[in-house]
């Protein structure tokens, strides 16, 4: 059995009748990072609102973990779901330093947890050293290391990635692939990555599924 199970999903925003996902279906092994390649408009980061619990299907079931996420009869919340999320434009706390950002979903963790879980997150991403500074003081791709280091550091059993590069300029792209890459690696991480780039897609992922 798969780790993570998407059978049938369905979606149309506000009642419409043209649905942005019509019966997607897409199964991920544990431990694998996988692509949805397509174009814009094609419900790519629809599919990760649906995953993380911020929308709900029309029909359609997701698992993961052998854990029954949605399906018509089951919508677990967004908090219950062991599902983290990086979005396209990062959405980092501005008024928070860069270690309030990453321990700011540890909230159940005492004091000294959240302190050694920051120094495992900061290792991981490479960023110790930057834990004081505020996001406008961090670089486009120390944002996104900040961000995905607030997503890993619950502990999350899927990891959902939406456009990760699509904020950073080209000389910086082909650095941060391969740093995504081997962090994604370490930890271990099922991950699922949305994109409209084929050379995203394939220097992170070892499949692509094509939309659209």
């Amino acid at each position: 059995m798969s780790f993570v199970t998407i059978e049938g999903l369905s979606f149309a925003y506000g009642g419409s009748r043209n649905r942005v996902l019509d019966g997607f279906s897409l199964s991920l092994e544990q431990g694998e990072v996988a692509a949805v390649l397509g174009p814009s408009g094609q419900g790519k980061s629809t599919l990760l609102r649906l995953i993380a619990g911020l929308e709900v299907p029309a029909e359609g079931s997701i698992a993961v973990g052998g854990v029954t996420l949605v399906d018509e009869r089951t919508f677990l919340p967004p908090e219950k779901r062991g599902v983290g999320m990086v979005f396209q434009d990062y959405s980092l706390f501005p008024h928070l330093t860069a270690a309030r950002n990453i321990t700011f979903g540890l909230h159940r963790m005492s004091p000294k947890e959240r302190a050694v879980r920051l120094g495992e997150m900061l290792e991981l991403v490479r960023l110790t050293g930057c834990e004081a500074r505020y996001p406008h003081e961090l670089s486009g791709g120390q944002q996104q290391r900040v961000a995905l280091a607030r997503a890993l550091a619950p502990g999350p059993r899927l990891l959902l990635l939406d456009e990760p590069f699509s904020s950073l300029d080209a000389e910086l792209r082909a650095s941060i692939r391969s740093e995504l890459k081997a962090i994604l690696a370490q930890a271990g991480m099922t991950c699922l990555v949305v994109t409209h780039d084929r050379a995203d897609a394939e220097a992170i992922c070892s499949r692509v599924v094509t939309v659209g």
